[in-house]
């Protein structure tokens, strides 16, 4: 018996220095992948420097059964983009992984009813993850400079990506989406930041598909 109250001890301990151990890992993960946007993040588009292509990555047009402000958002600062002079192309990369669910394809359509040319925008249908989308452009597309369309908390990670792939990349940022209206979004980054460390530096992680390369 007495035995076991030095095996729980022993075992809190454990746990203890695990806790200790992961929230120091995504501590030093979050601090690196922050640090690549610094600079590069900017919240209009006239202030953004000039590049042939936005890359602007994809969510889910619908949220709860209506539009999503996510969504919404981003397409907004990607027309900006493009209608302040500062890119000639949009790449819209996002998830086709099944016909019935099409980000590309609704992104292309949001951003032509906001006056963005249809010839100027293409479709990036395996944009699986940002990773993907990323890696994809580079790669497949052949952009080697860019401006990222995306939401200021993902930005970082984009941008992250975008420097370990040798992509010149700066980001604009859309419009906030209140943390209220979905935090698990915005506490998923926090998580999102230390996993694609590892995809980067441990894992090497490669997109799911890559493919021909393709014209823009």
């Amino acid at each position: 018996m007495a035995g076991k109250p030095k095996k729980r001890r022993k075992l809190r301990w454990v746990a203890l220095g695990s806790l200790v151990a992961v929230s120091g890992f995504v501590l030093l993960t979050n601090r690196t992948v922050l640090a690549a946007a610094n600079g590069r993040v900017f919240t209009s588009a006239d202030a953004v420097p000039t590049a042939r292509v936005g890359l602007v990555l994809g969510t889910a047009p619908i949220f709860n059964g209506g539009k999503n402000p996510f969504f919404e958002h981003r397409m907004d600062a990607a027309a900006a983009l493009y209608k302040a002079g500062k890119v000639s192309k949009l790449l819209v990369s996002g998830d086709n992984h099944v016909r019935t669910y099409d980000e590309p394809t609704a992104m292309r359509d949001a951003l032509v009813a906001r006056g963005v040319p249809a010839a100027d925008i293409g479709l990036d249908y395996a944009g699986f993850r940002t990773l993907d989308s990323i890696v994809r452009a580079k790669k497949v597309f052949g952009v080697d400079r860019c401006v990222i369309v995306t939401d200021g908390f993902h930005l970082p990670r984009a941008l992250y990506i975008a420097s370990n792939e040798g992509l010149d990349a700066v980001g604009l940022a859309s419009v906030p989406v209140p943390a209220s209206l979905s935090p698990w979004t915005y506490a998923r980054e926090v998580g999102s930041r230390s996993l694609v460390w590892l995809d980067l530096h441990v894992w090497n992680r490669q997109p799911r598909f890559l493919g021909p390369t393709q014209v823009l």
